[in-house]
Parts: structure tokens; sequence; C-alpha cells
């Protein structure tokens, strides 16, 4: 392998800052040595408003030991975005890296999203569907589970081991835009917000979570946000 593709595959992997002063740190080097860092990062500065990128101050590459106590390959706390460097591709970065912005707004645009309880009453009429479709197909829990908006390990656990995540993409086909959009209010936002700029379209989202995608219209005018 020419030591010039050596040298700038490396280079890939050097601490950087954007040009809107948010700094790249790498813990451990991405595993991907293929996956170009500063290009999925100047693919999100260009398509989220820069309004929605104000509480990102740092992003850190490599494994912490939150990603096996909660399962997670990335999270969001405090500024900083911790992602795994186990990537699969470029688009698998930018998935999760969106996902985990959308998380860095609810502290600050909570009111803006939860306040009405549109989201909510829009998600719990879905959570109460999936309930009637998992009771229709055997998989039987509480409606109580159902009806929780807050994340709970063991209602996670049962649509994980015990319906499955491919059957529930099944089932779930024009109700939920994802699986784990189905696990909490907190997650139902975040699923809406990454599909939002997975899909540029948004036909999909709007469809099938009218509400949600209201909300995240909302959040792209700055001005209104002030309001």
């Amino acid at each position: 392998m020419p030591l010039e593709y050596i040298q700038k595959q490396q280079q890939k992997q050097l601490d950087f800052y954007t040009p809107s002063g948010l700094h790249v740190f790498f813990k451990e080097p991405l595993s991907n040595k293929n996956i170009d860092v500063e290009k999925v990062i100047s693919r999100i500065e260009s398509k989220i408003p820069h309004h929605l990128l104000s509480e990102i101050e740092m992003i850190i590459f490599g494994h912490f030991e939150e990603f096996d106590e909660r399962a997670l390959n990335a999270f969001y706390d405090g500024g900083t975005l911790y992602v795994s460097n186990i990537q699969d591709d470029e688009d698998d970065l930018y998935d999760d890296l969106v996902h985990e912005i959308s998380h860095s707004l609810e502290s600050p645009h909570g009111y803006e999203i939860y306040g009405d309880e549109k989201v909510k009453d829009e998600f719990l009429r879905k959570r109460k569907h999936l309930h009637d479709i998992l009771w229709a197909s055997g998989f039987k829990a509480p409606i109580a589970f159902f009806m929780d908006v807050e994340y709970n390990e063991e209602f996670d656990m049962f649509l994980y081991t015990k319906v499955g995540y491919e059957k529930l993409a099944t089932l779930l086909r024009g109700v939920f835009v994802s699986p784990y959009a189905a696990t909490s209010l907190r997650e139902y936002f975040a699923t809406g917000f990454t599909e939002y700029y997975l899909d540029s379209n948004h036909k999909f989202l709007q469809k099938v979570s009218p509400a949600l995608y209201k909300k995240i219209i909302l959040l792209q005018d700055a001005e209104a946000l002030d309001n």
C-alpha cells in the first residue's frame, strides 16, 4: 500500500476543529480507516441549522464504560457527543451523530417539543396500537407498559428479546419510523429527528408521525424558538 495513502488515512484520525469551532477528539482511532470524519461532520453542519448545533462543543470518539453498561454506541452529555470508534461506514456514523444531536435539544427546547403534549399524545396512540398488534400476534404484556412514556428497561427487553426488532419492524410498518422509536417518548423524538435529516423529502416522517414532523419543522426556525 503506497505510503502517501497510509499517511492520508492516518491524518483523518487526527484531532481537529470544524469551521464552526466544534472540537473533534479521537480517544481511540476509528476501526474503519476509510471513514472520512471531517466529511461526515461537514455534511451535518451543512444540513442541520446552526442554532440546533449550539449545544454541541465537542465530539469524542472511543470506547466508554457507558456503552457496555447501557448497551449504547453513542450518547450526549454536557455539551459533548461520545461516539463509538467502531463504525460500519460514513452513513452509520452520520446516523449516530444526528441521533445524539437530537438529545442535546431536549433541555433547551423541551417546552417547544413537549409542552403542548401533542407529540406525547401521538406517541401514546401509537403505543396503544402497538399493544393491540402485539396482543393479537401472541405477544402479551400489561397495557401499563405501553402507557409509560419514560424508558423502561424491562419493556425494552420485552421488545428486543421476546418480540425481536426484526419482527417489530414488520408489525410496526407505517406506525413508527423504526422499532427503536417505540421504546420511549425521548427516542420517539430522536428517531424522528434523525429520519428528518436522513430522508430529504420527509414524506415518510410526515405521513407516519405528523405531530412530530411539525415540531421538527418548528425547530428549524430560530426566530420562532426565540419568541
